[in-house]
């Protein structure tokens, strides 16, 4: 059986084999992460130099689970493939990203992720996670053009090399690895000093990430997460909506009248572009935005935006479909998180109890600063039972109510 980016499987077995297969020589490796998405110390870490901890064991190119041996604080398996340091390639390309291959009982679920183009050093591949009483995997993809510095940085790990491979250790680090650990030749790119680390916003908050935007090595990347706690199971399925103006759209403060006139487009004009499930987008053309893929029940949604050049405003929103039921954005434990790949990332968490909101504006990530790019906090609901999505406006003004509606159902 087949998984699609994004998509998923269960694993009703409680031991699980994944094996990772590339013509190019690969290391790799698997991080044990609690529910706040970090590792709990250096033996987190799973690799040649620290082959098992806690019922996970890594041995070449394949990641063993005993299940029923993880530790109850761990929530997440990250399985992870790099260039292999001591081998010829700088960067996987379109014929040497790996594919993975999940076997639980007898049963082999099967992932091979989009082409790997972009310089990428290091790819989360799948991940194994708790899903009630049992356990279930997740197909990523996720790629770090700055090698492990940029998936250190997102865990929490701080990576020492060996002597001379100058391997970074990002601001953001709370664990030690006092090993080697595998490093991409050549080395990764340092970790700007003027990286944030990770920080979380405070309501109606606002951070920025420095970014040189003739970088064409620079992916900004949007996640939705939620982990559906306080749902009933078959209740929790969010959807990431990132409303976008291209850097060409945007426009001075506008007056009522030129909004009363984008209101009446209803998102046809390219000022109100959308990407989502039933628009998936594109990387390598215009709008230079896409989705990684459909969740469909509790987890993470991923939007990547290459190109920071050719953007203006993205509104990150959420949607919960009327099937969910009644009840609060944050009783699913929703978040937006934005991050540079490069060691900063932004968290934008939720702080209301509305309930009966089917749209969420979370996060506004606005591109225009010529020397990086803003997130603010701006959690603002849709009325009660409104299925029209919110209106992104040219000047990055934004209204609830007025986009079109789109019922997942049709696709």
């Amino acid at each position: 059986m087949g998984l699609d980016k994004g998509g998923n499987g269960e694993l009703p077995g409680t031991r699980v084999t994944v094996t990772v297969s590339s013509p190019a020589s690969v290391d790799v490796c698997a991080l044990l992460l609690t529910g706040e998405g970090k590792v709990r110390d250096d033996g987190d870490l799973v690799f040649f130099n620290h082959p098992e901890q806690d019922g996970v064991r890594v041995a070449g190119q394949v990641v063993e689970a005993d299940l029923e041996a993880v530790p109850s604080d761990i929530e997440t398996v990250v399985c992870v493939a790099s260039v292999d340091a001591a081998g010829s390639e700088a960067a996987f390309d379109a014929e040497s990203t790996p594919s993975v291959s999940v076997r639980h009982g007898t049963q082999d679920l099967v992932f091979v992720p989009p082409p790997l183009t972009d310089g990428e050093t290091v790819v989360l591949l799948v991940e194994l996670y708790r899903r009630d009483d049992g356990w279930k995997v997740r197909a990523v993809g996720q790629g770090y053009a700055n090698g492990l510095a940029g998936l250190a940085a997102d865990f929490g790990v701080a990576v020492e090399g060996p002597a001379g491979a100058g391997a970074p250790a990002p601001r953001a680090a709370v664990v030690e690895v006092p090993v080697p650990v595998p490093v991409p030749a050549p080395a990764a790119e340092p970790v700007p000093a003027s990286a944030l680390g990770r920080i979380e916003l405070v309501k109606n908050g606002t951070a920025t990430i420095p970014l040189d935007k003739s970088d064409r090595g620079v992916v900004v990347t949007a996640s939705l997460e939620w982990d559906g706690a306080d749902r009933e199971e078959g209740h929790a399925d969010l959807d990431l909506y990132a409303l976008f103006v291209p850097a060409g759209g945007v426009r001075r403060e506008l007056t009522e009248k030129e909004r009363s006139a984008s209101d009446r487009e209803s998102g046809k004009t390219p000022a109100n572009g959308a990407v989502y499930w039933n628009n998936e987008g594109s990387l390598e053309d215009r709008p230079h935005l896409a989705l990684d893929g459909d969740a469909g029940e509790p987890g993470r949604e991923v939007i990547r935006m290459h190109r920071p050049d050719t953007h203006g405003y993205v509104l990150i929103c959420a949607y919960s479909a009327l099937d969910n039921g009644p009840g609060s954005f944050r009783s699913f434990g929703a978040k937006a998180v934005v991050t540079d790949g490069r060691g900063s990332t932004v968290v934008v968490p939720l702080f209301s109890d509305q309930e009966n909101a089917y749209w969420a504006a979370i996060a506004l990530v606005d591109f225009t600063r010529p020397d990086g790019v803003t997130i603010s906090q701006v959690e603002t609901y849709s009325g009660a039972n409104v299925e029209n999505r919110p209106m992104l406006y040219a000047d990055g003004a934004f209204r609830m109510d007025l986009g079109p509606v789109e019922f997942k159902e049709a696709r």
